[in-house]
């Protein structure tokens, strides 16, 4: 199993690649390499909503997936993003449950969104990392680079960013995130 390689999720952005979609990104455990993939709003919003620590009135899809898992003693083993074709990654689940393995396969979106919920690693392969991945250092005086910088969890980014982030999802009727930026703002101003 070495050709396999531990990903962590680093945050995410609005996708350079596609109006109104999201980029998540994936970044090699100790090392450079980064692979952005393009996911849809909804589960851009779940990820960012786990990754904040943001508690939710009801649970949401993947919330409900991850009771249902732990209700039947079922664990998510790992995540693992095994093909890159297209421009779309393939992803499975592979759970253990009594008596029993079993890969499920799944959206690589979705498959995130549960596995940090669940505590589950999350793999590729060396073939995908050296197709898609792309290499970011840290600068000199030991900044990280923009393109880094955007990925940062919502409430770790400027009040400018997400001004242009809030009036990107108004522009673009996603008022529910809006709102949660706003409320990100305000509480800055308090």
């Amino acid at each position: 199993m070495e050709d396999r390689v531990k990903l962590n999720v680093l945050g995410i952005s609005y996708s350079p690649m596609q109006t109104g979609a999201f980029a998540m990104l994936l970044a090699e455990e100790n090392g450079p390499r980064r692979i952005p993939v393009v996911i849809g709003s909804s589960e851009a919003q779940s990820i960012a909503i786990k990754l904040e620590g943001v508690a939710t009135p009801r649970p949401i899809t993947h919330d409900l997936f991850c009771a249902m898992a732990a209700s039947f003693d079922i664990e998510l083993k790992e995540v693992y993003i095994y093909k890159f074709e297209d421009g779309i990654f393939s992803s499975e689940l592979r759970f253990v449950g009594p008596g029993r393995e079993v890969a499920i396969d799944a959206r690589t979106s979705d498959a995130v969104a549960i596995a940090i919920r669940m505590g589950a690693p999350i793999y590729t392969t060396q073939q995908i990392m050296s197709e898609v991945s792309t290499i970011f250092e840290v600068e000199s005086d030991g900044s990280k680079p923009a393109e880094q910088q955007q990925s940062k969890p919502l409430d770790q980014m400027p009040n400018d960013q997400l001004r242009e982030m809030m009036n990107k999802c108004i522009e673009e009727e996603n008022y529910e995130e809006a709102a949660r930026i706003s409320a990100i703002l305000k509480n800055r101003q308090e």
